[in-house]
């Protein structure tokens, strides 16, 4: 049976397993999840083609049925002439835009409505730059649980209409998700509904941490050189970190973790200037700008975790502009037959960018995440 508590990722505050906390009380950082039973064996991974198969090295109560959309299991596709472009020896692109609502976020919020749906909460609510949206009100609907999702007016259209196509509460704001941010801490003072915003509930990243688990596995359990992954709030950095530690300390591998690189748009890039500057936080960025909207997010509550993983792996962390980034977009699509959206496409120019500097060596193996589907972002 798999148990655990929650452990702040600050100063340590433990709360019980499935406790309906958000926030640190002590500290007002996020919990994160510390299994107490045993370490699970690669040999329980499940005969089932979804992210559940790693349902023993996951939050998941004794015989409870997740909420599962068949999220997860995504393709990993290498690309030589990808590789040449980029300047490196090996590339493999995860494409995660063929996830349920055309995301990764499907991973997090498969895990966080499980979890809320165990304790039998009211309902649920959102802040988004889109995906996130779409992906709480797909398995809001599946879980019978009601949801609200406050996102910016400038969110691309298809993915609102996604949102709208639940059958959810969709609020669209004046502003940035910082402000949609704001609007949701309100309501769910005021109604009861549990906000399910990055890294304000621990269960977000444990679903996220199948973006490692799959990497392994599809690799023969070995590990990149490094992984390049496009950031706004983090989590998924954060999840492919934590599976990264938690896979060696169970022995299901042995090689040390790849070198995590945090890709951002020049027009909103707390990471990377927090990165450059030495800094173990993150400044609220003014006046957010990039069309890449996944990454349109200012002021990331989960900085230091992102930071902590990007100093304790040697990673990098390093932003590219408009232009380059419509440019690797589409390079993306006419070498791979990928579909990116404009996020993965930063990664890619991002990659470029570090390795003519001499941040990264020609011959290493590289993972570029795609975090998402190009389609999302036509109207």
């Amino acid at each position: 049976m798999t148990t655990w508590i929650l452990t702040c990722s600050s100063c340590g505050r433990e709360e019980p397993q499935d406790a309906g906390v958000g926030l640190c009380a002590d500290c007002g950082q996020p919990f994160l999840v510390r299994f107490t039973s045993s370490p699970p064996s690669r040999d329980r991974i499940l005969a089932r083609w979804d992210l559940w198969r790693y349902a023993a090295a996951l939050p998941l109560g004794e015989d409870e049925a997740p909420v599962c959309l068949g999220e997860g299991m995504t393709p990993l596709i290498e690309s030589p002439a990808l590789a040449r472009h980029a300047g490196v020896r090996r590339l493999w692109v995860k494409d995660e835009g063929v996830n349920p609502t055309a995301s990764f976020k499907a991973r997090g919020l498969a895990a966080a409505v499980t979890r809320a749906r165990a304790r039998g909460v009211k309902g649920l609510v959102v802040p988004t730059a889109g995906n996130a949206g779409a992906a709480l009100a797909a398995y809001g609907a599946a879980a019978g649980v009601p949801v609200r999702v406050y996102a910016p007016a400038t969110t691309p259209r298809p993915i609102l209409d996604t949102i709208r196509a639940m059958g959810v509460e969709l609020v669209t704001i004046d502003g940035h998700i910082g402000d949609a941010g704001k609007r949701a801490v309100e309501f769910a003072k005021e109604s009861g509904y549990f906000n399910v915003a990055t890294l304000r509930e621990p269960y977000r990243v444990e679903g996220n941490k199948t973006l490692g688990l799959e990497l392994a596995e599809q690799l023969d359990w070995r590990l990149p050189d490094a992984v390049v992954y496009p950031t706004g709030g983090g989590e998924g950095v954060i999840g492919i970190w934590k599976a990264f530690d938690e896979m060696r300390a169970w022995g299901w591998i042995t090689d040390k973790s790849p070198r995590i690189v945090v890709a951002q748009a020049d027009g909103c890039a707390p990471i990377v200037k927090a990165h450059r500057e030495g800094l173990d936080r993150a400044t609220p960025w003014p006046n957010p700008q990039t069309h890449a909207a996944g990454l349109r997010v200012p002021g990331p509550l989960g900085d230091r975790l992102v930071l902590r993983a990007i100093r304790e792996t040697s990673g990098e962390a390093a932003s590219a502009s408009e232009e380059a980034i419509v440019a690797a977009t589409k390079m993306i699509a006419s070498l791979t037959g990928i579909d990116a959206a404009p996020e993965g496409g930063c990664g890619l120019a991002v990659l470029i960018d570090l390795v003519v500097q001499g941040r990264l060596d020609p011959a290493c193996q590289v993972v570029l995440y795609n975090t998402g589907s190009g389609a999302s972002y036509r109207s």
